[in-house]
């Protein structure tokens, strides 16, 4: 096994050799514990990740184990990402902004990390707490689930899926493994209970609920003007007629609008601004080389991109 404390007290980056995967876990599991922060484990790809989850959960149940995969479409593809993926990934990002109680785990992909996301305060700022005796109106409450990307459903059964019935809503948040039902008495808030999607009965109550969105492309007043404004100036007059530019004016979601996400955020980060000063971070060599080759063909597609524009002109 590694000397814990050397690698805790080093001030340049180590190479740990001569670690068979299969110890992986363990390893993290430790660093995690001592670690005054958490531990960060970047994995070449999405099995590699899960794995590697599983196995530090079953090693180390005391251990929070956080998941944060990559989207699951292609760039700029007609697609979103899957509700589950994103869920995953907002559930972590918020949980990183949150003081520990005890030794947690960060298991992503280098995808992942090579990927800009919304910042720590971007995040924070989407919360919304939800707690009995509040008042909101139904038409508010779903106004407000769909600008943070929840989709409106007969029956809540998956992620990021709110239904209204009455004076009953319920909403699959993004952090939690069970539904959320918010029982109203006309625009008063009465209860907040859970329930569990498969039969869609009660299983307990709470007293409070900080909901987070479903999505990373947030529809405010404010993004939706920055969006217009970049996609005109990017595409010109014309792209008033696109069906993207069109639907975002009105306030709709579209599939695939998530890959615009620079145009709607005023600032994007990496996922290394939400990590704290004392995290250890520990990459996997394959990982490595996976970054290396993306970053070739990154380059390789503007250099081509460059000598179509030259001709062109």
């Amino acid at each position: 096994m590694p000397d814990l404390n050397r690698i805790l007290s080093a001030s340049a980056p180590l190479t740990l050799s001569s670690l068979p995967r299969g110890a992986q876990p363990l390893v993290l599991t430790d660093l995690a514990r001592a670690a005054k922060q958490r531990a960060v484990f970047i994995a070449p790809d999405e099995a590699a990740m899960r794995s590697v989850a599983e196995a530090a959960r079953f090693v180390a149940p005391e251990v929070e184990v956080l998941e944060m995969p990559a989207w699951d479409c292609l760039p700029y593809d007609r697609a979103s990402p899957a509700l589950t993926v994103s869920a995953a990934r907002l559930s972590a990002m918020f949980r990183l902004q949150r003081p520990s109680s005890g030794s947690q785990l960060l298991v992503t992909t280098i995808n992942a990390v090579l990927q800009r996301v919304l910042t720590p305060f971007r995040i924070r700022e989407s919360v919304r707490e939800f707690k009995p005796g509040m008042t909101i109106g139904h038409d508010s409450l779903a106004a407000l689930l769909t600008r943070q990307g929840y989709s409106r459903t007969d029956t809540v059964i998956d992620h990021g899926e709110f239904a209204v019935r009455g004076s009953i809503v319920d909403i699959f948040p993004s952090s939690l493994e069970e539904g959320l039902r918010l029982d109203f008495f006309g625009d008063e808030l009465e209860s907040l209970r859970l329930f569990d999607t498969s039969t869609q009965r009660s299983t307990g109550r709470l007293d409070s609920h900080l909901l987070l969105p479903a999505s990373e492309a947030l529809l405010d007043e404010d993004s939706i003007k920055r969006f217009r404004s970049r996609y005109r100036e990017l595409f010109g007059a014309s792209a008033t007629q696109d069906p993207l530019y069109e639907a975002i004016s009105d306030g709709r979601r579209l599939a695939g609008m998530e890959h615009w996400l620079p145009l709607f955020e005023d600032k994007l980060s990496t996922v290394f601004d939400h990590f704290a000063d004392d995290d250890i971070v520990v990459i996997d060599q394959s990982a490595l080389a996976a970054a290396e080759e993306r970053l070739s063909d990154i380059a390789d597609y503007h250099e081509q991109r460059g000598r179509v524009a030259k001709s062109h002109g």
